[in-house]
């Protein structure tokens, strides 16, 4: 009885901490920009009006810098911040990581794949970031793939491997698939 109390505990954890994250995390959002952009003009409240707010003006941001001029912009900034010693390491990092998971044209975060990870005979899965480059690729044999690693059940810490294409076993899986399969800890498999 207690082995299966503990058992249902813990599937349902792994059920309703993601869930109750993701309604917290967008209340917060949702509050922080009512306060943000507050409908002083109105009568009444309005829920969620600073989001749409948000959604337009990234959508606006997100025009303008697909133009020249918007480029050039978004460079001199860049060339800016990088004069600046702390700023520009996290802004760098952050950059990095929103291009890997937004890229429209890229192939990051789009292909789940195993390797045998830790040891052979045990299997990790991944998702694919990209293709190794430059002096490391230079320096091996091998075409290597940049890996993620995710941790179970938050698939948002993990690590960076770099592994031999030929050491990779495609799957069929979406990226959603994999990634509540993770979240499951391998409950949710289909």
């Amino acid at each position: 009885m207690k082995k299966a109390l503990k058992k249902y505990f813990a599937s349902g954890l792994l059920v309703v901490v993601p869930i109750a994250l993701t309604v917290y995390i967008l209340m917060i959002l949702i509050k922080f920009t009512d306060r943000l952009f507050p409908i002083s003009f109105l009568p009444f409240y309005i829920p969620g009006f600073g989001v749409i707010i948000t959604l337009c003006i990234i959508l606006l941001v997100g025009i303008i810098t697909t133009n020249y001029l918007g480029k050039k912009l978004v460079a001199l900034g860049e060339f800016i911040i990088a004069r600046i010693p702390l700023v520009k390491e996290i802004y760098n990092s952050i950059k990095q990581i929103s291009e890997a998971m937004f890229a429209m044209e890229d192939t990051s975060f789009r292909r789940v794949v195993l390797i045998e990870y830790p040891r052979r005979g045990i299997y990790t899965m991944v998702f694919v970031t990209g293709i190794t480059k430059g002096e490391i690729q230079a320096k091996t044999k091998q075409k290597l793939l940049n890996v993620f690693v995710p941790t179970t059940p938050n698939p948002t810490s993990g690590f960076y491997l770099m592994v031999p294409e030929t050491d990779v076993i495609e799957l069929g899986m979406s990226t959603e698939e994999g990634f509540r399969l993770i979240i499951s800890g391998g409950m949710a498999s289909r």
